[in-house]
């Protein structure tokens, strides 16, 4: 009896071993399983130990590189972040990452003069505008004399002035390709493709095609070839929901921010062709206009309301052409699409440019309000209405 109890006991013991083994580790099991651990492991204690076996470089490292290498890490991570829109900006964070290296940049020097040329830059501001009669003509033939210029309130002296009648252009055109705008999309092809051909000079300007519903899709990049901007149009399906302020954001910062820029003066503009409806996109209205503040660019938008009424998404067109010194365009009749494309094209033809020092100019990265006053009450000045200041 005794002999078959323990044989019992026994085999019961061996029964619950594995259940206990179990119980003692259960994070063994769970470990391959768990995303934060798998997809985004913690950093190992391994590179700190061998990186540190010469701390001579570290001591004897600049201090004043360090500021610019931070501001590498935030501009991806916010749609708004004010450091992407500024040139003095972007050649800081292109600018610092030799600084950081070892000794040979110590010994050169060539971090230091780099960040004072772009000290140098940073407190100048250009201006593209247009001039009207009251009757909306084109005045094209007025001097610096004729001008004053506010910055934050406060008058500025202006540097540069000319009459930009023949710069090159740099011209995004976005269609929105959304089923709010199916019924009028074939005629605003044909038209979008003849302003490019008028428009675009060979070996001059240069343009691209993104047409937009759920998310923007660069059809035709930028080229100065009128058959391959034509393709791109032609590529365009109507179809799907409408995500414009990504558009244009996206627009302003990857296409139009940095082209040509520090090489030679262009002059960037969007053509938007849209309802001016939005819901889809994931950055707000006022993200998407601070971009193209930040990228200079000058936005002309083209109503597709066929109703014969302002509606609400007439109102955010006309909001984004305000703000940046564009135009916004209502042409209720479908005939009157090309005759926007012509005015607008006139426009690019008929601006003048400035450049001007603010009298107190702080690097702060917030936002300053541009007004540019005609000396003479019956001419208005269209222009964007302010720009971010570059952080330093």
């Amino acid at each position: 009896m005794k002999f078959r109890m323990r044989y019992w006991l026994i085999l019961a013991l061996m029964a619950a071993l594995p259940w206990g083994l179990v119980a003692q580790n259960p994070p063994q099991q769970q470990l391959p399983n768990d995303p934060s651990t798998v997809k985004y492991p913690p950093p190992s204690a391994e590179p700190p130990a061998t990186a540190q076996p010469n701390p001579a470089p570290q001591s004897q490292a600049p201090a004043s590189p360090q500021p610019a290498q931070q501001s590498t890490s935030s501009p991806a991570a916010q749609p708004g972040n004010s450091q992407q829109g500024s040139g003095s900006s972007s050649m800081m964070k292109s600018e610092a990452a030799p600084s950081t290296s070892a000794k040979p940049a110590e010994s050169s020097g060539e971090p230091d003069d780099k960040l004072t040329v772009i000290r140098k830059r940073v407190d100048e501001v250009n201006v593209v505008f247009t001039v009207t009669d009251k009757r909306d003509h084109f005045v094209k033939d007025l001097t610096q004399s004729d001008f004053r210029v506010l910055d934050d309130n406060k008058p500025a002296n202006i540097e540069y002035f000319s009459r930009e009648t023949n710069l090159p252009l740099r011209v995004g055109l976005l269609i929105d390709a959304s089923n709010s705008v199916r019924d009028r999309f074939k005629f605003e092809q044909e038209s979008a493709i003849e302003f490019l051909n008028q428009i675009i000079r060979p070996d001059y300007d240069k343009a691209f095609v993104i047409g937009f519903d759920t998310t923007p899709e660069v059809t035709q990049d930028f080229t100065d070839d009128a058959q391959a901007l034509s393709h791109g149009v032609r590529m365009l399906r109507a179809g799907g929901g409408t995500a414009m302020y990504d558009a244009i954001y996206y627009a302003c910062r990857d296409k139009l921010m940095g082209v040509d820029k520090g090489q030679i003066a262009t002059r960037r503009a969007i053509i938007l062709l849209s309802d001016g409806e939005d819901n889809q996109s994931r950055v707000s209205r006022e993200e998407a206009v601070e971009m193209a503040q930040r990228a200079e660019v000058i936005i002309y938008a083209i109503s597709t309301n066929t109703s014969g009424i302002k509606l609400r998404g007439d109102k955010v067109l006309e909001y984004f052409a305000d703000q940046t010194g564009g135009k916004a365009f209502f042409p209720f009749k479908i005939e009157d699409v090309a005759n926007a494309f012509t005015e607008i094209s006139d426009e690019l033809r008929s601006q003048y440019a400035i450049s001007y020092k603010p009298a107190d100019f702080i690097p702060d990265g917030k936002y300053r309000k541009i007004e540019i006053v005609a000396e003479n009450k019956k001419y208005h000045v269209r222009a964007r209405k302010g720009y971010y200041a570059p952080r330093q």
